[in-house]
């Protein structure tokens, strides 16, 4: 996932238990069947991988495949069907406990149809509520389900919210801990399950999953209404479970990527995301063979409330990362990267969230470095220590507990305020410090293998320093000691031996920020800057460099209309900052346009810091935007401007 804004400012031992347009094909690869006798996927059994944040108790049974029969309903907004669970159990298992958000179930039963005795539990406003069904000797139970019309996980647009406005529109997002909303199963990352999929839509309508098209039954004709069919055989976290429905179109940029998007749109997507198949041979190159069949994109409408969101086989992307000149296209290099951490080797619980962004973070740099070279990586690894230096400041400081890699999100908190972008950028600078003290071959090597060693398993931050000994450090324990991968792991702050990559190409990048903040001289500024170092121009700039200043940047540059996200953010947040009368308006359509939390929480929490006439106009935007974001933005922004539902005029 490429993370948004701060969400609150606030040795393993593993156990067994027994429809496209003709011009252009849909990518079938159908997977092959689940078999079985395929291995079930181990899971932890070490005191740092129980998950507070599931009712599951995968000692005494736990789910290992998850096949869906559901209809979509696109006027009451809900999805209903029925999902079969295969269980294993310990031989004297009674029940299995599994995770629910809002589902109506209508009836549970075993594998031939015999009715078995469940019982709904209190619901919790973080976790839901718990489902546990009595097993007796059945080891495969259905049930039949309904969900919420404003189930967590889902958002149902409408078709004047999307950009042909012609049919509705439907994705899920199901990290972290959301898909119970939608999914009867076991919601923890450290439980893996395979699973299979048929989704029935109104006719006209396309469906897409993070799993591969089955090609021998695709589109059954049912009617005015469609059936498509979908099956992952490779276990994976429940969170990457993920769905949309709408008018979609496929554009191949290689045998094995493309993307799919709304007509309007799909031709554009596949020229931004033309290098993608130069990322997946760099990462094959780093990290070892692609072991997901195909990689797509699917562009989703601007409500997405993230950038990115790393779906096996078929990312989840934000249309704010098309900039027009592949400027912004690091957002794939880095959900590419997700394939190998995150994807096939997994935090076992979300404390250790970093074990799935950091690596991530430090491979994404590594993708970006072989495809554009050093100088670009350069930039945007400057960028990343800058961020990551806000982010302690916003967090409280380096002595910040929530500064932390491995953080304790106690049960009472939602898993979801614990993700920061430290676990992001300090995770990547920490990978980014063992690999100069051990070289990068050597760091490589074991890299791949660590891959390798874990992949489809879930892991810790314990299993993560015991592999380090036992593999990168076996000859030279004492460098381990030096690099002090405790000190990294379990405390506050970013050490002293952290490596801060510095870009040559910023040198004259500042020096313009200061000449230009002192005497006002636009044309001491560079015109022909990259995006990178326009937002490192923009972030240099001082917070009350006053609006005759940013009226001349204004004239000369535009930025108060640009189509590049990341600049148009970069450029608000400095003007609404200076209270630079223009900048009210962009940031409206801005705010107004798409919902991706990395922009929206902070533009809408500098707004109400303006005491004197912000808050009033976050107000008056949100009671516009709030209806076209997702679940998950309003829960956030909710927070931020004290929503309570009633619009407030505002005053200029």
């Amino acid at each position: 996932m490429r993370f948004r804004f701060l969400a609150a400012f606030a040795f393993a031992a593993a156990m067994t238990l027994t429809g496209c347009k003709p011009a252009e094909k849909a990518p079938g690869n159908a997977a092959t069947p689940v078999a079985d006798t395929q291995p079930i996927p181990p899971i932890l059994l070490t005191p740092e991988a129980q998950d507070v944040h599931s009712y599951a108790n995968p000692r005494e049974a736990r789910v290992t495949h998850v096949s869906l029969d559901l209809q979509a309903n696109f006027v009451d907004h809900v999805l209903a069907g029925t999902a079969t669970l295969d269980v294993a159990a310990e031989p004297n298992a009674q029940k299995i406990v599994l995770d629910t958000d809002h589902l109506t179930i209508s009836k549970v039963t075993d594998g031939a149809g015999h009715a078995l005795h469940y019982q709904l539990g209190q619901s919790d406003p973080i976790h839901g509520a718990p489902l546990t069904v009595q097993l007796g000797q059945a080891r495969t139970i259905a049930i039949d389900y309904q969900t919420a019309p404003d189930a967590k996980a889902l958002q149902w647009l409408a078709p004047e919210q999307t950009l042909g406005k012609k049919y509705p529109f439907l994705f899920s997002q199901g990290e972290p801990i959301l898909n119970r909303s939608w999914i009867p199963t076991q919601d923890s990352p450290g439980i893996r399950q395979t699973w299979d999929a048929k989704i029935t839509v109104p006719e006209g309508m396309n469906v897409v999953m993070s799993a591969a098209r089955d090609s021998a039954l695709g589109a059954l004709a049912a009617g005015d209404r469609r059936t498509f069919s979908f099956k992952m055989d490779k276990p994976v976290p429940p969170y990457l479970i993920a769905l949309a429905i709408g008018d979609l179109r496929y554009k191949a940029i290689s045998d094995n990527t493309g993307v799919w998007a709304e007509p309007a749109m799909v031709d554009k997507a596949a020229d931004e995301f033309a290098d993608l198949p130069r990322f997946l041979d760099a990462a094959e190159n780093l990290y070892g063979p692609y072991r997901w069949g195909r990689y797509d994109l699917l562009i989703l409408p601007p409500s997405f409330p993230y950038g990115g969101m790393e779906n096996p086989m078929l990312t989840f992307v934000t249309p704010t990362a098309i900039a027009g000149d592949r400027s912004l296209v690091s957002l794939a290099a880095h959900e590419l990267a997700h394939s190998w951490s995150g994807n096939l080797v997994t935090n076992a619980t979300w404390n250790d969230f970093w074990l799935n962004e950091g690596f991530t973070t430090y491979a994404e740099g590594r993708i970006m470095e072989q495809v554009y070279g050093a100088d670009r990586e350069a930039m945007e690894q400057d960028l990343m220590w800058s961020d990551l230096q806000d982010t302690i400041k916003q967090l409280g400081g380096p002595k910040s507990p929530m500064t932390k890699l491995h953080v304790d999100i106690p049960a009472s908190q939602n898993p979801d305020d614990g993700m920061t972008q430290i676990a992001y950028d300090k995770g990547a600078e920490f990978l980014m410090t063992i690999e100069k003290a051990v070289g990068r071959d050597k760091f490589d090597a074991w890299l791949k293998g660590y891959f390798d060693r874990h992949a489809f398993s879930p892991q810790t931050s314990a299993g993560l320093i015991e592999d380090m000994r036992a593999t990168l450090f076996k000859d030279d324990p004492r460098m381990a000691k030096r690099i002090g991968l405790e000190q990294w792991i379990y405390q506050p702050g970013v050490p002293a031996n952290a490596i801060h990559v510095k870009s040559e190409a910023f040198e004259e990048i500042d020096a313009a920020a200061k000449a230009f903040a002192k005497k006002g001289d636009v044309t001491a500024v560079p015109t022909d800057m990259v995006t990178q170092e326009t937002i490192r121009f923009l972030n240099d700039l001082p917070r009350n460099i006053g609006t005759d200043k940013l009226a001349a940047l204004d004239n000369q540059f535009h930025w108060n209309q640009t189509g590049n996200s990341e600049i148009r953010f970069a450029w608000l947040d400095l003007a609404l900052a200076n209270k630079y009368p223009p900048a009210s308006k962009s940031a409206e359509q801005f705010l107004t346009s798409q919902g991706r939390l990395k922009f929206v929480e902070p533009l809408y929490t500098l707004l109400m810091q303006q005491a004197d006439w912000g808050p009033a106009l976050a107000k008056q935007i949100y009671a516009e935007a709030r209806p076209t974001y997702h679940p998950v933005t309003q829960a956030g922004v909710d927070k931020i401007v004290g929503w309570t539902g009633t619009p407030t005029a505002a005053t200029n």
